[in-house]
């Protein structure tokens, strides 16, 4: 394993939840991280609830039975 040698102090103020790298061209860049810093919350997700209609019951009509 290499070990890395500190070759000179850029003075680049670092800004929490971003990736300092040096790019193709040899500038310093950065880009923002997708994990770390603030979790973002969840939505509430909102069910629509049915309207519910009850239907009368109808009556039941007892026949007599004949002699």
């Amino acid at each position: 394993m290499v070990k890395s040698i500190k070759v000179a102090k850029v003075g680049v103020k670092k800004k929490d939840g971003y990736l300092y790298f040096v790019d193709k061209q040899g500038d310093i860049s950065m880009v923002q991280m997708n994990r770390g810093g603030k979790k973002k919350k969840a939505k509430k997700k909102v069910v629509k609830k049915k309207k519910v209609v009850k239907k009368k019951a109808k009556k039941k009509v007892v026949k007599k039975k004949k002699k």
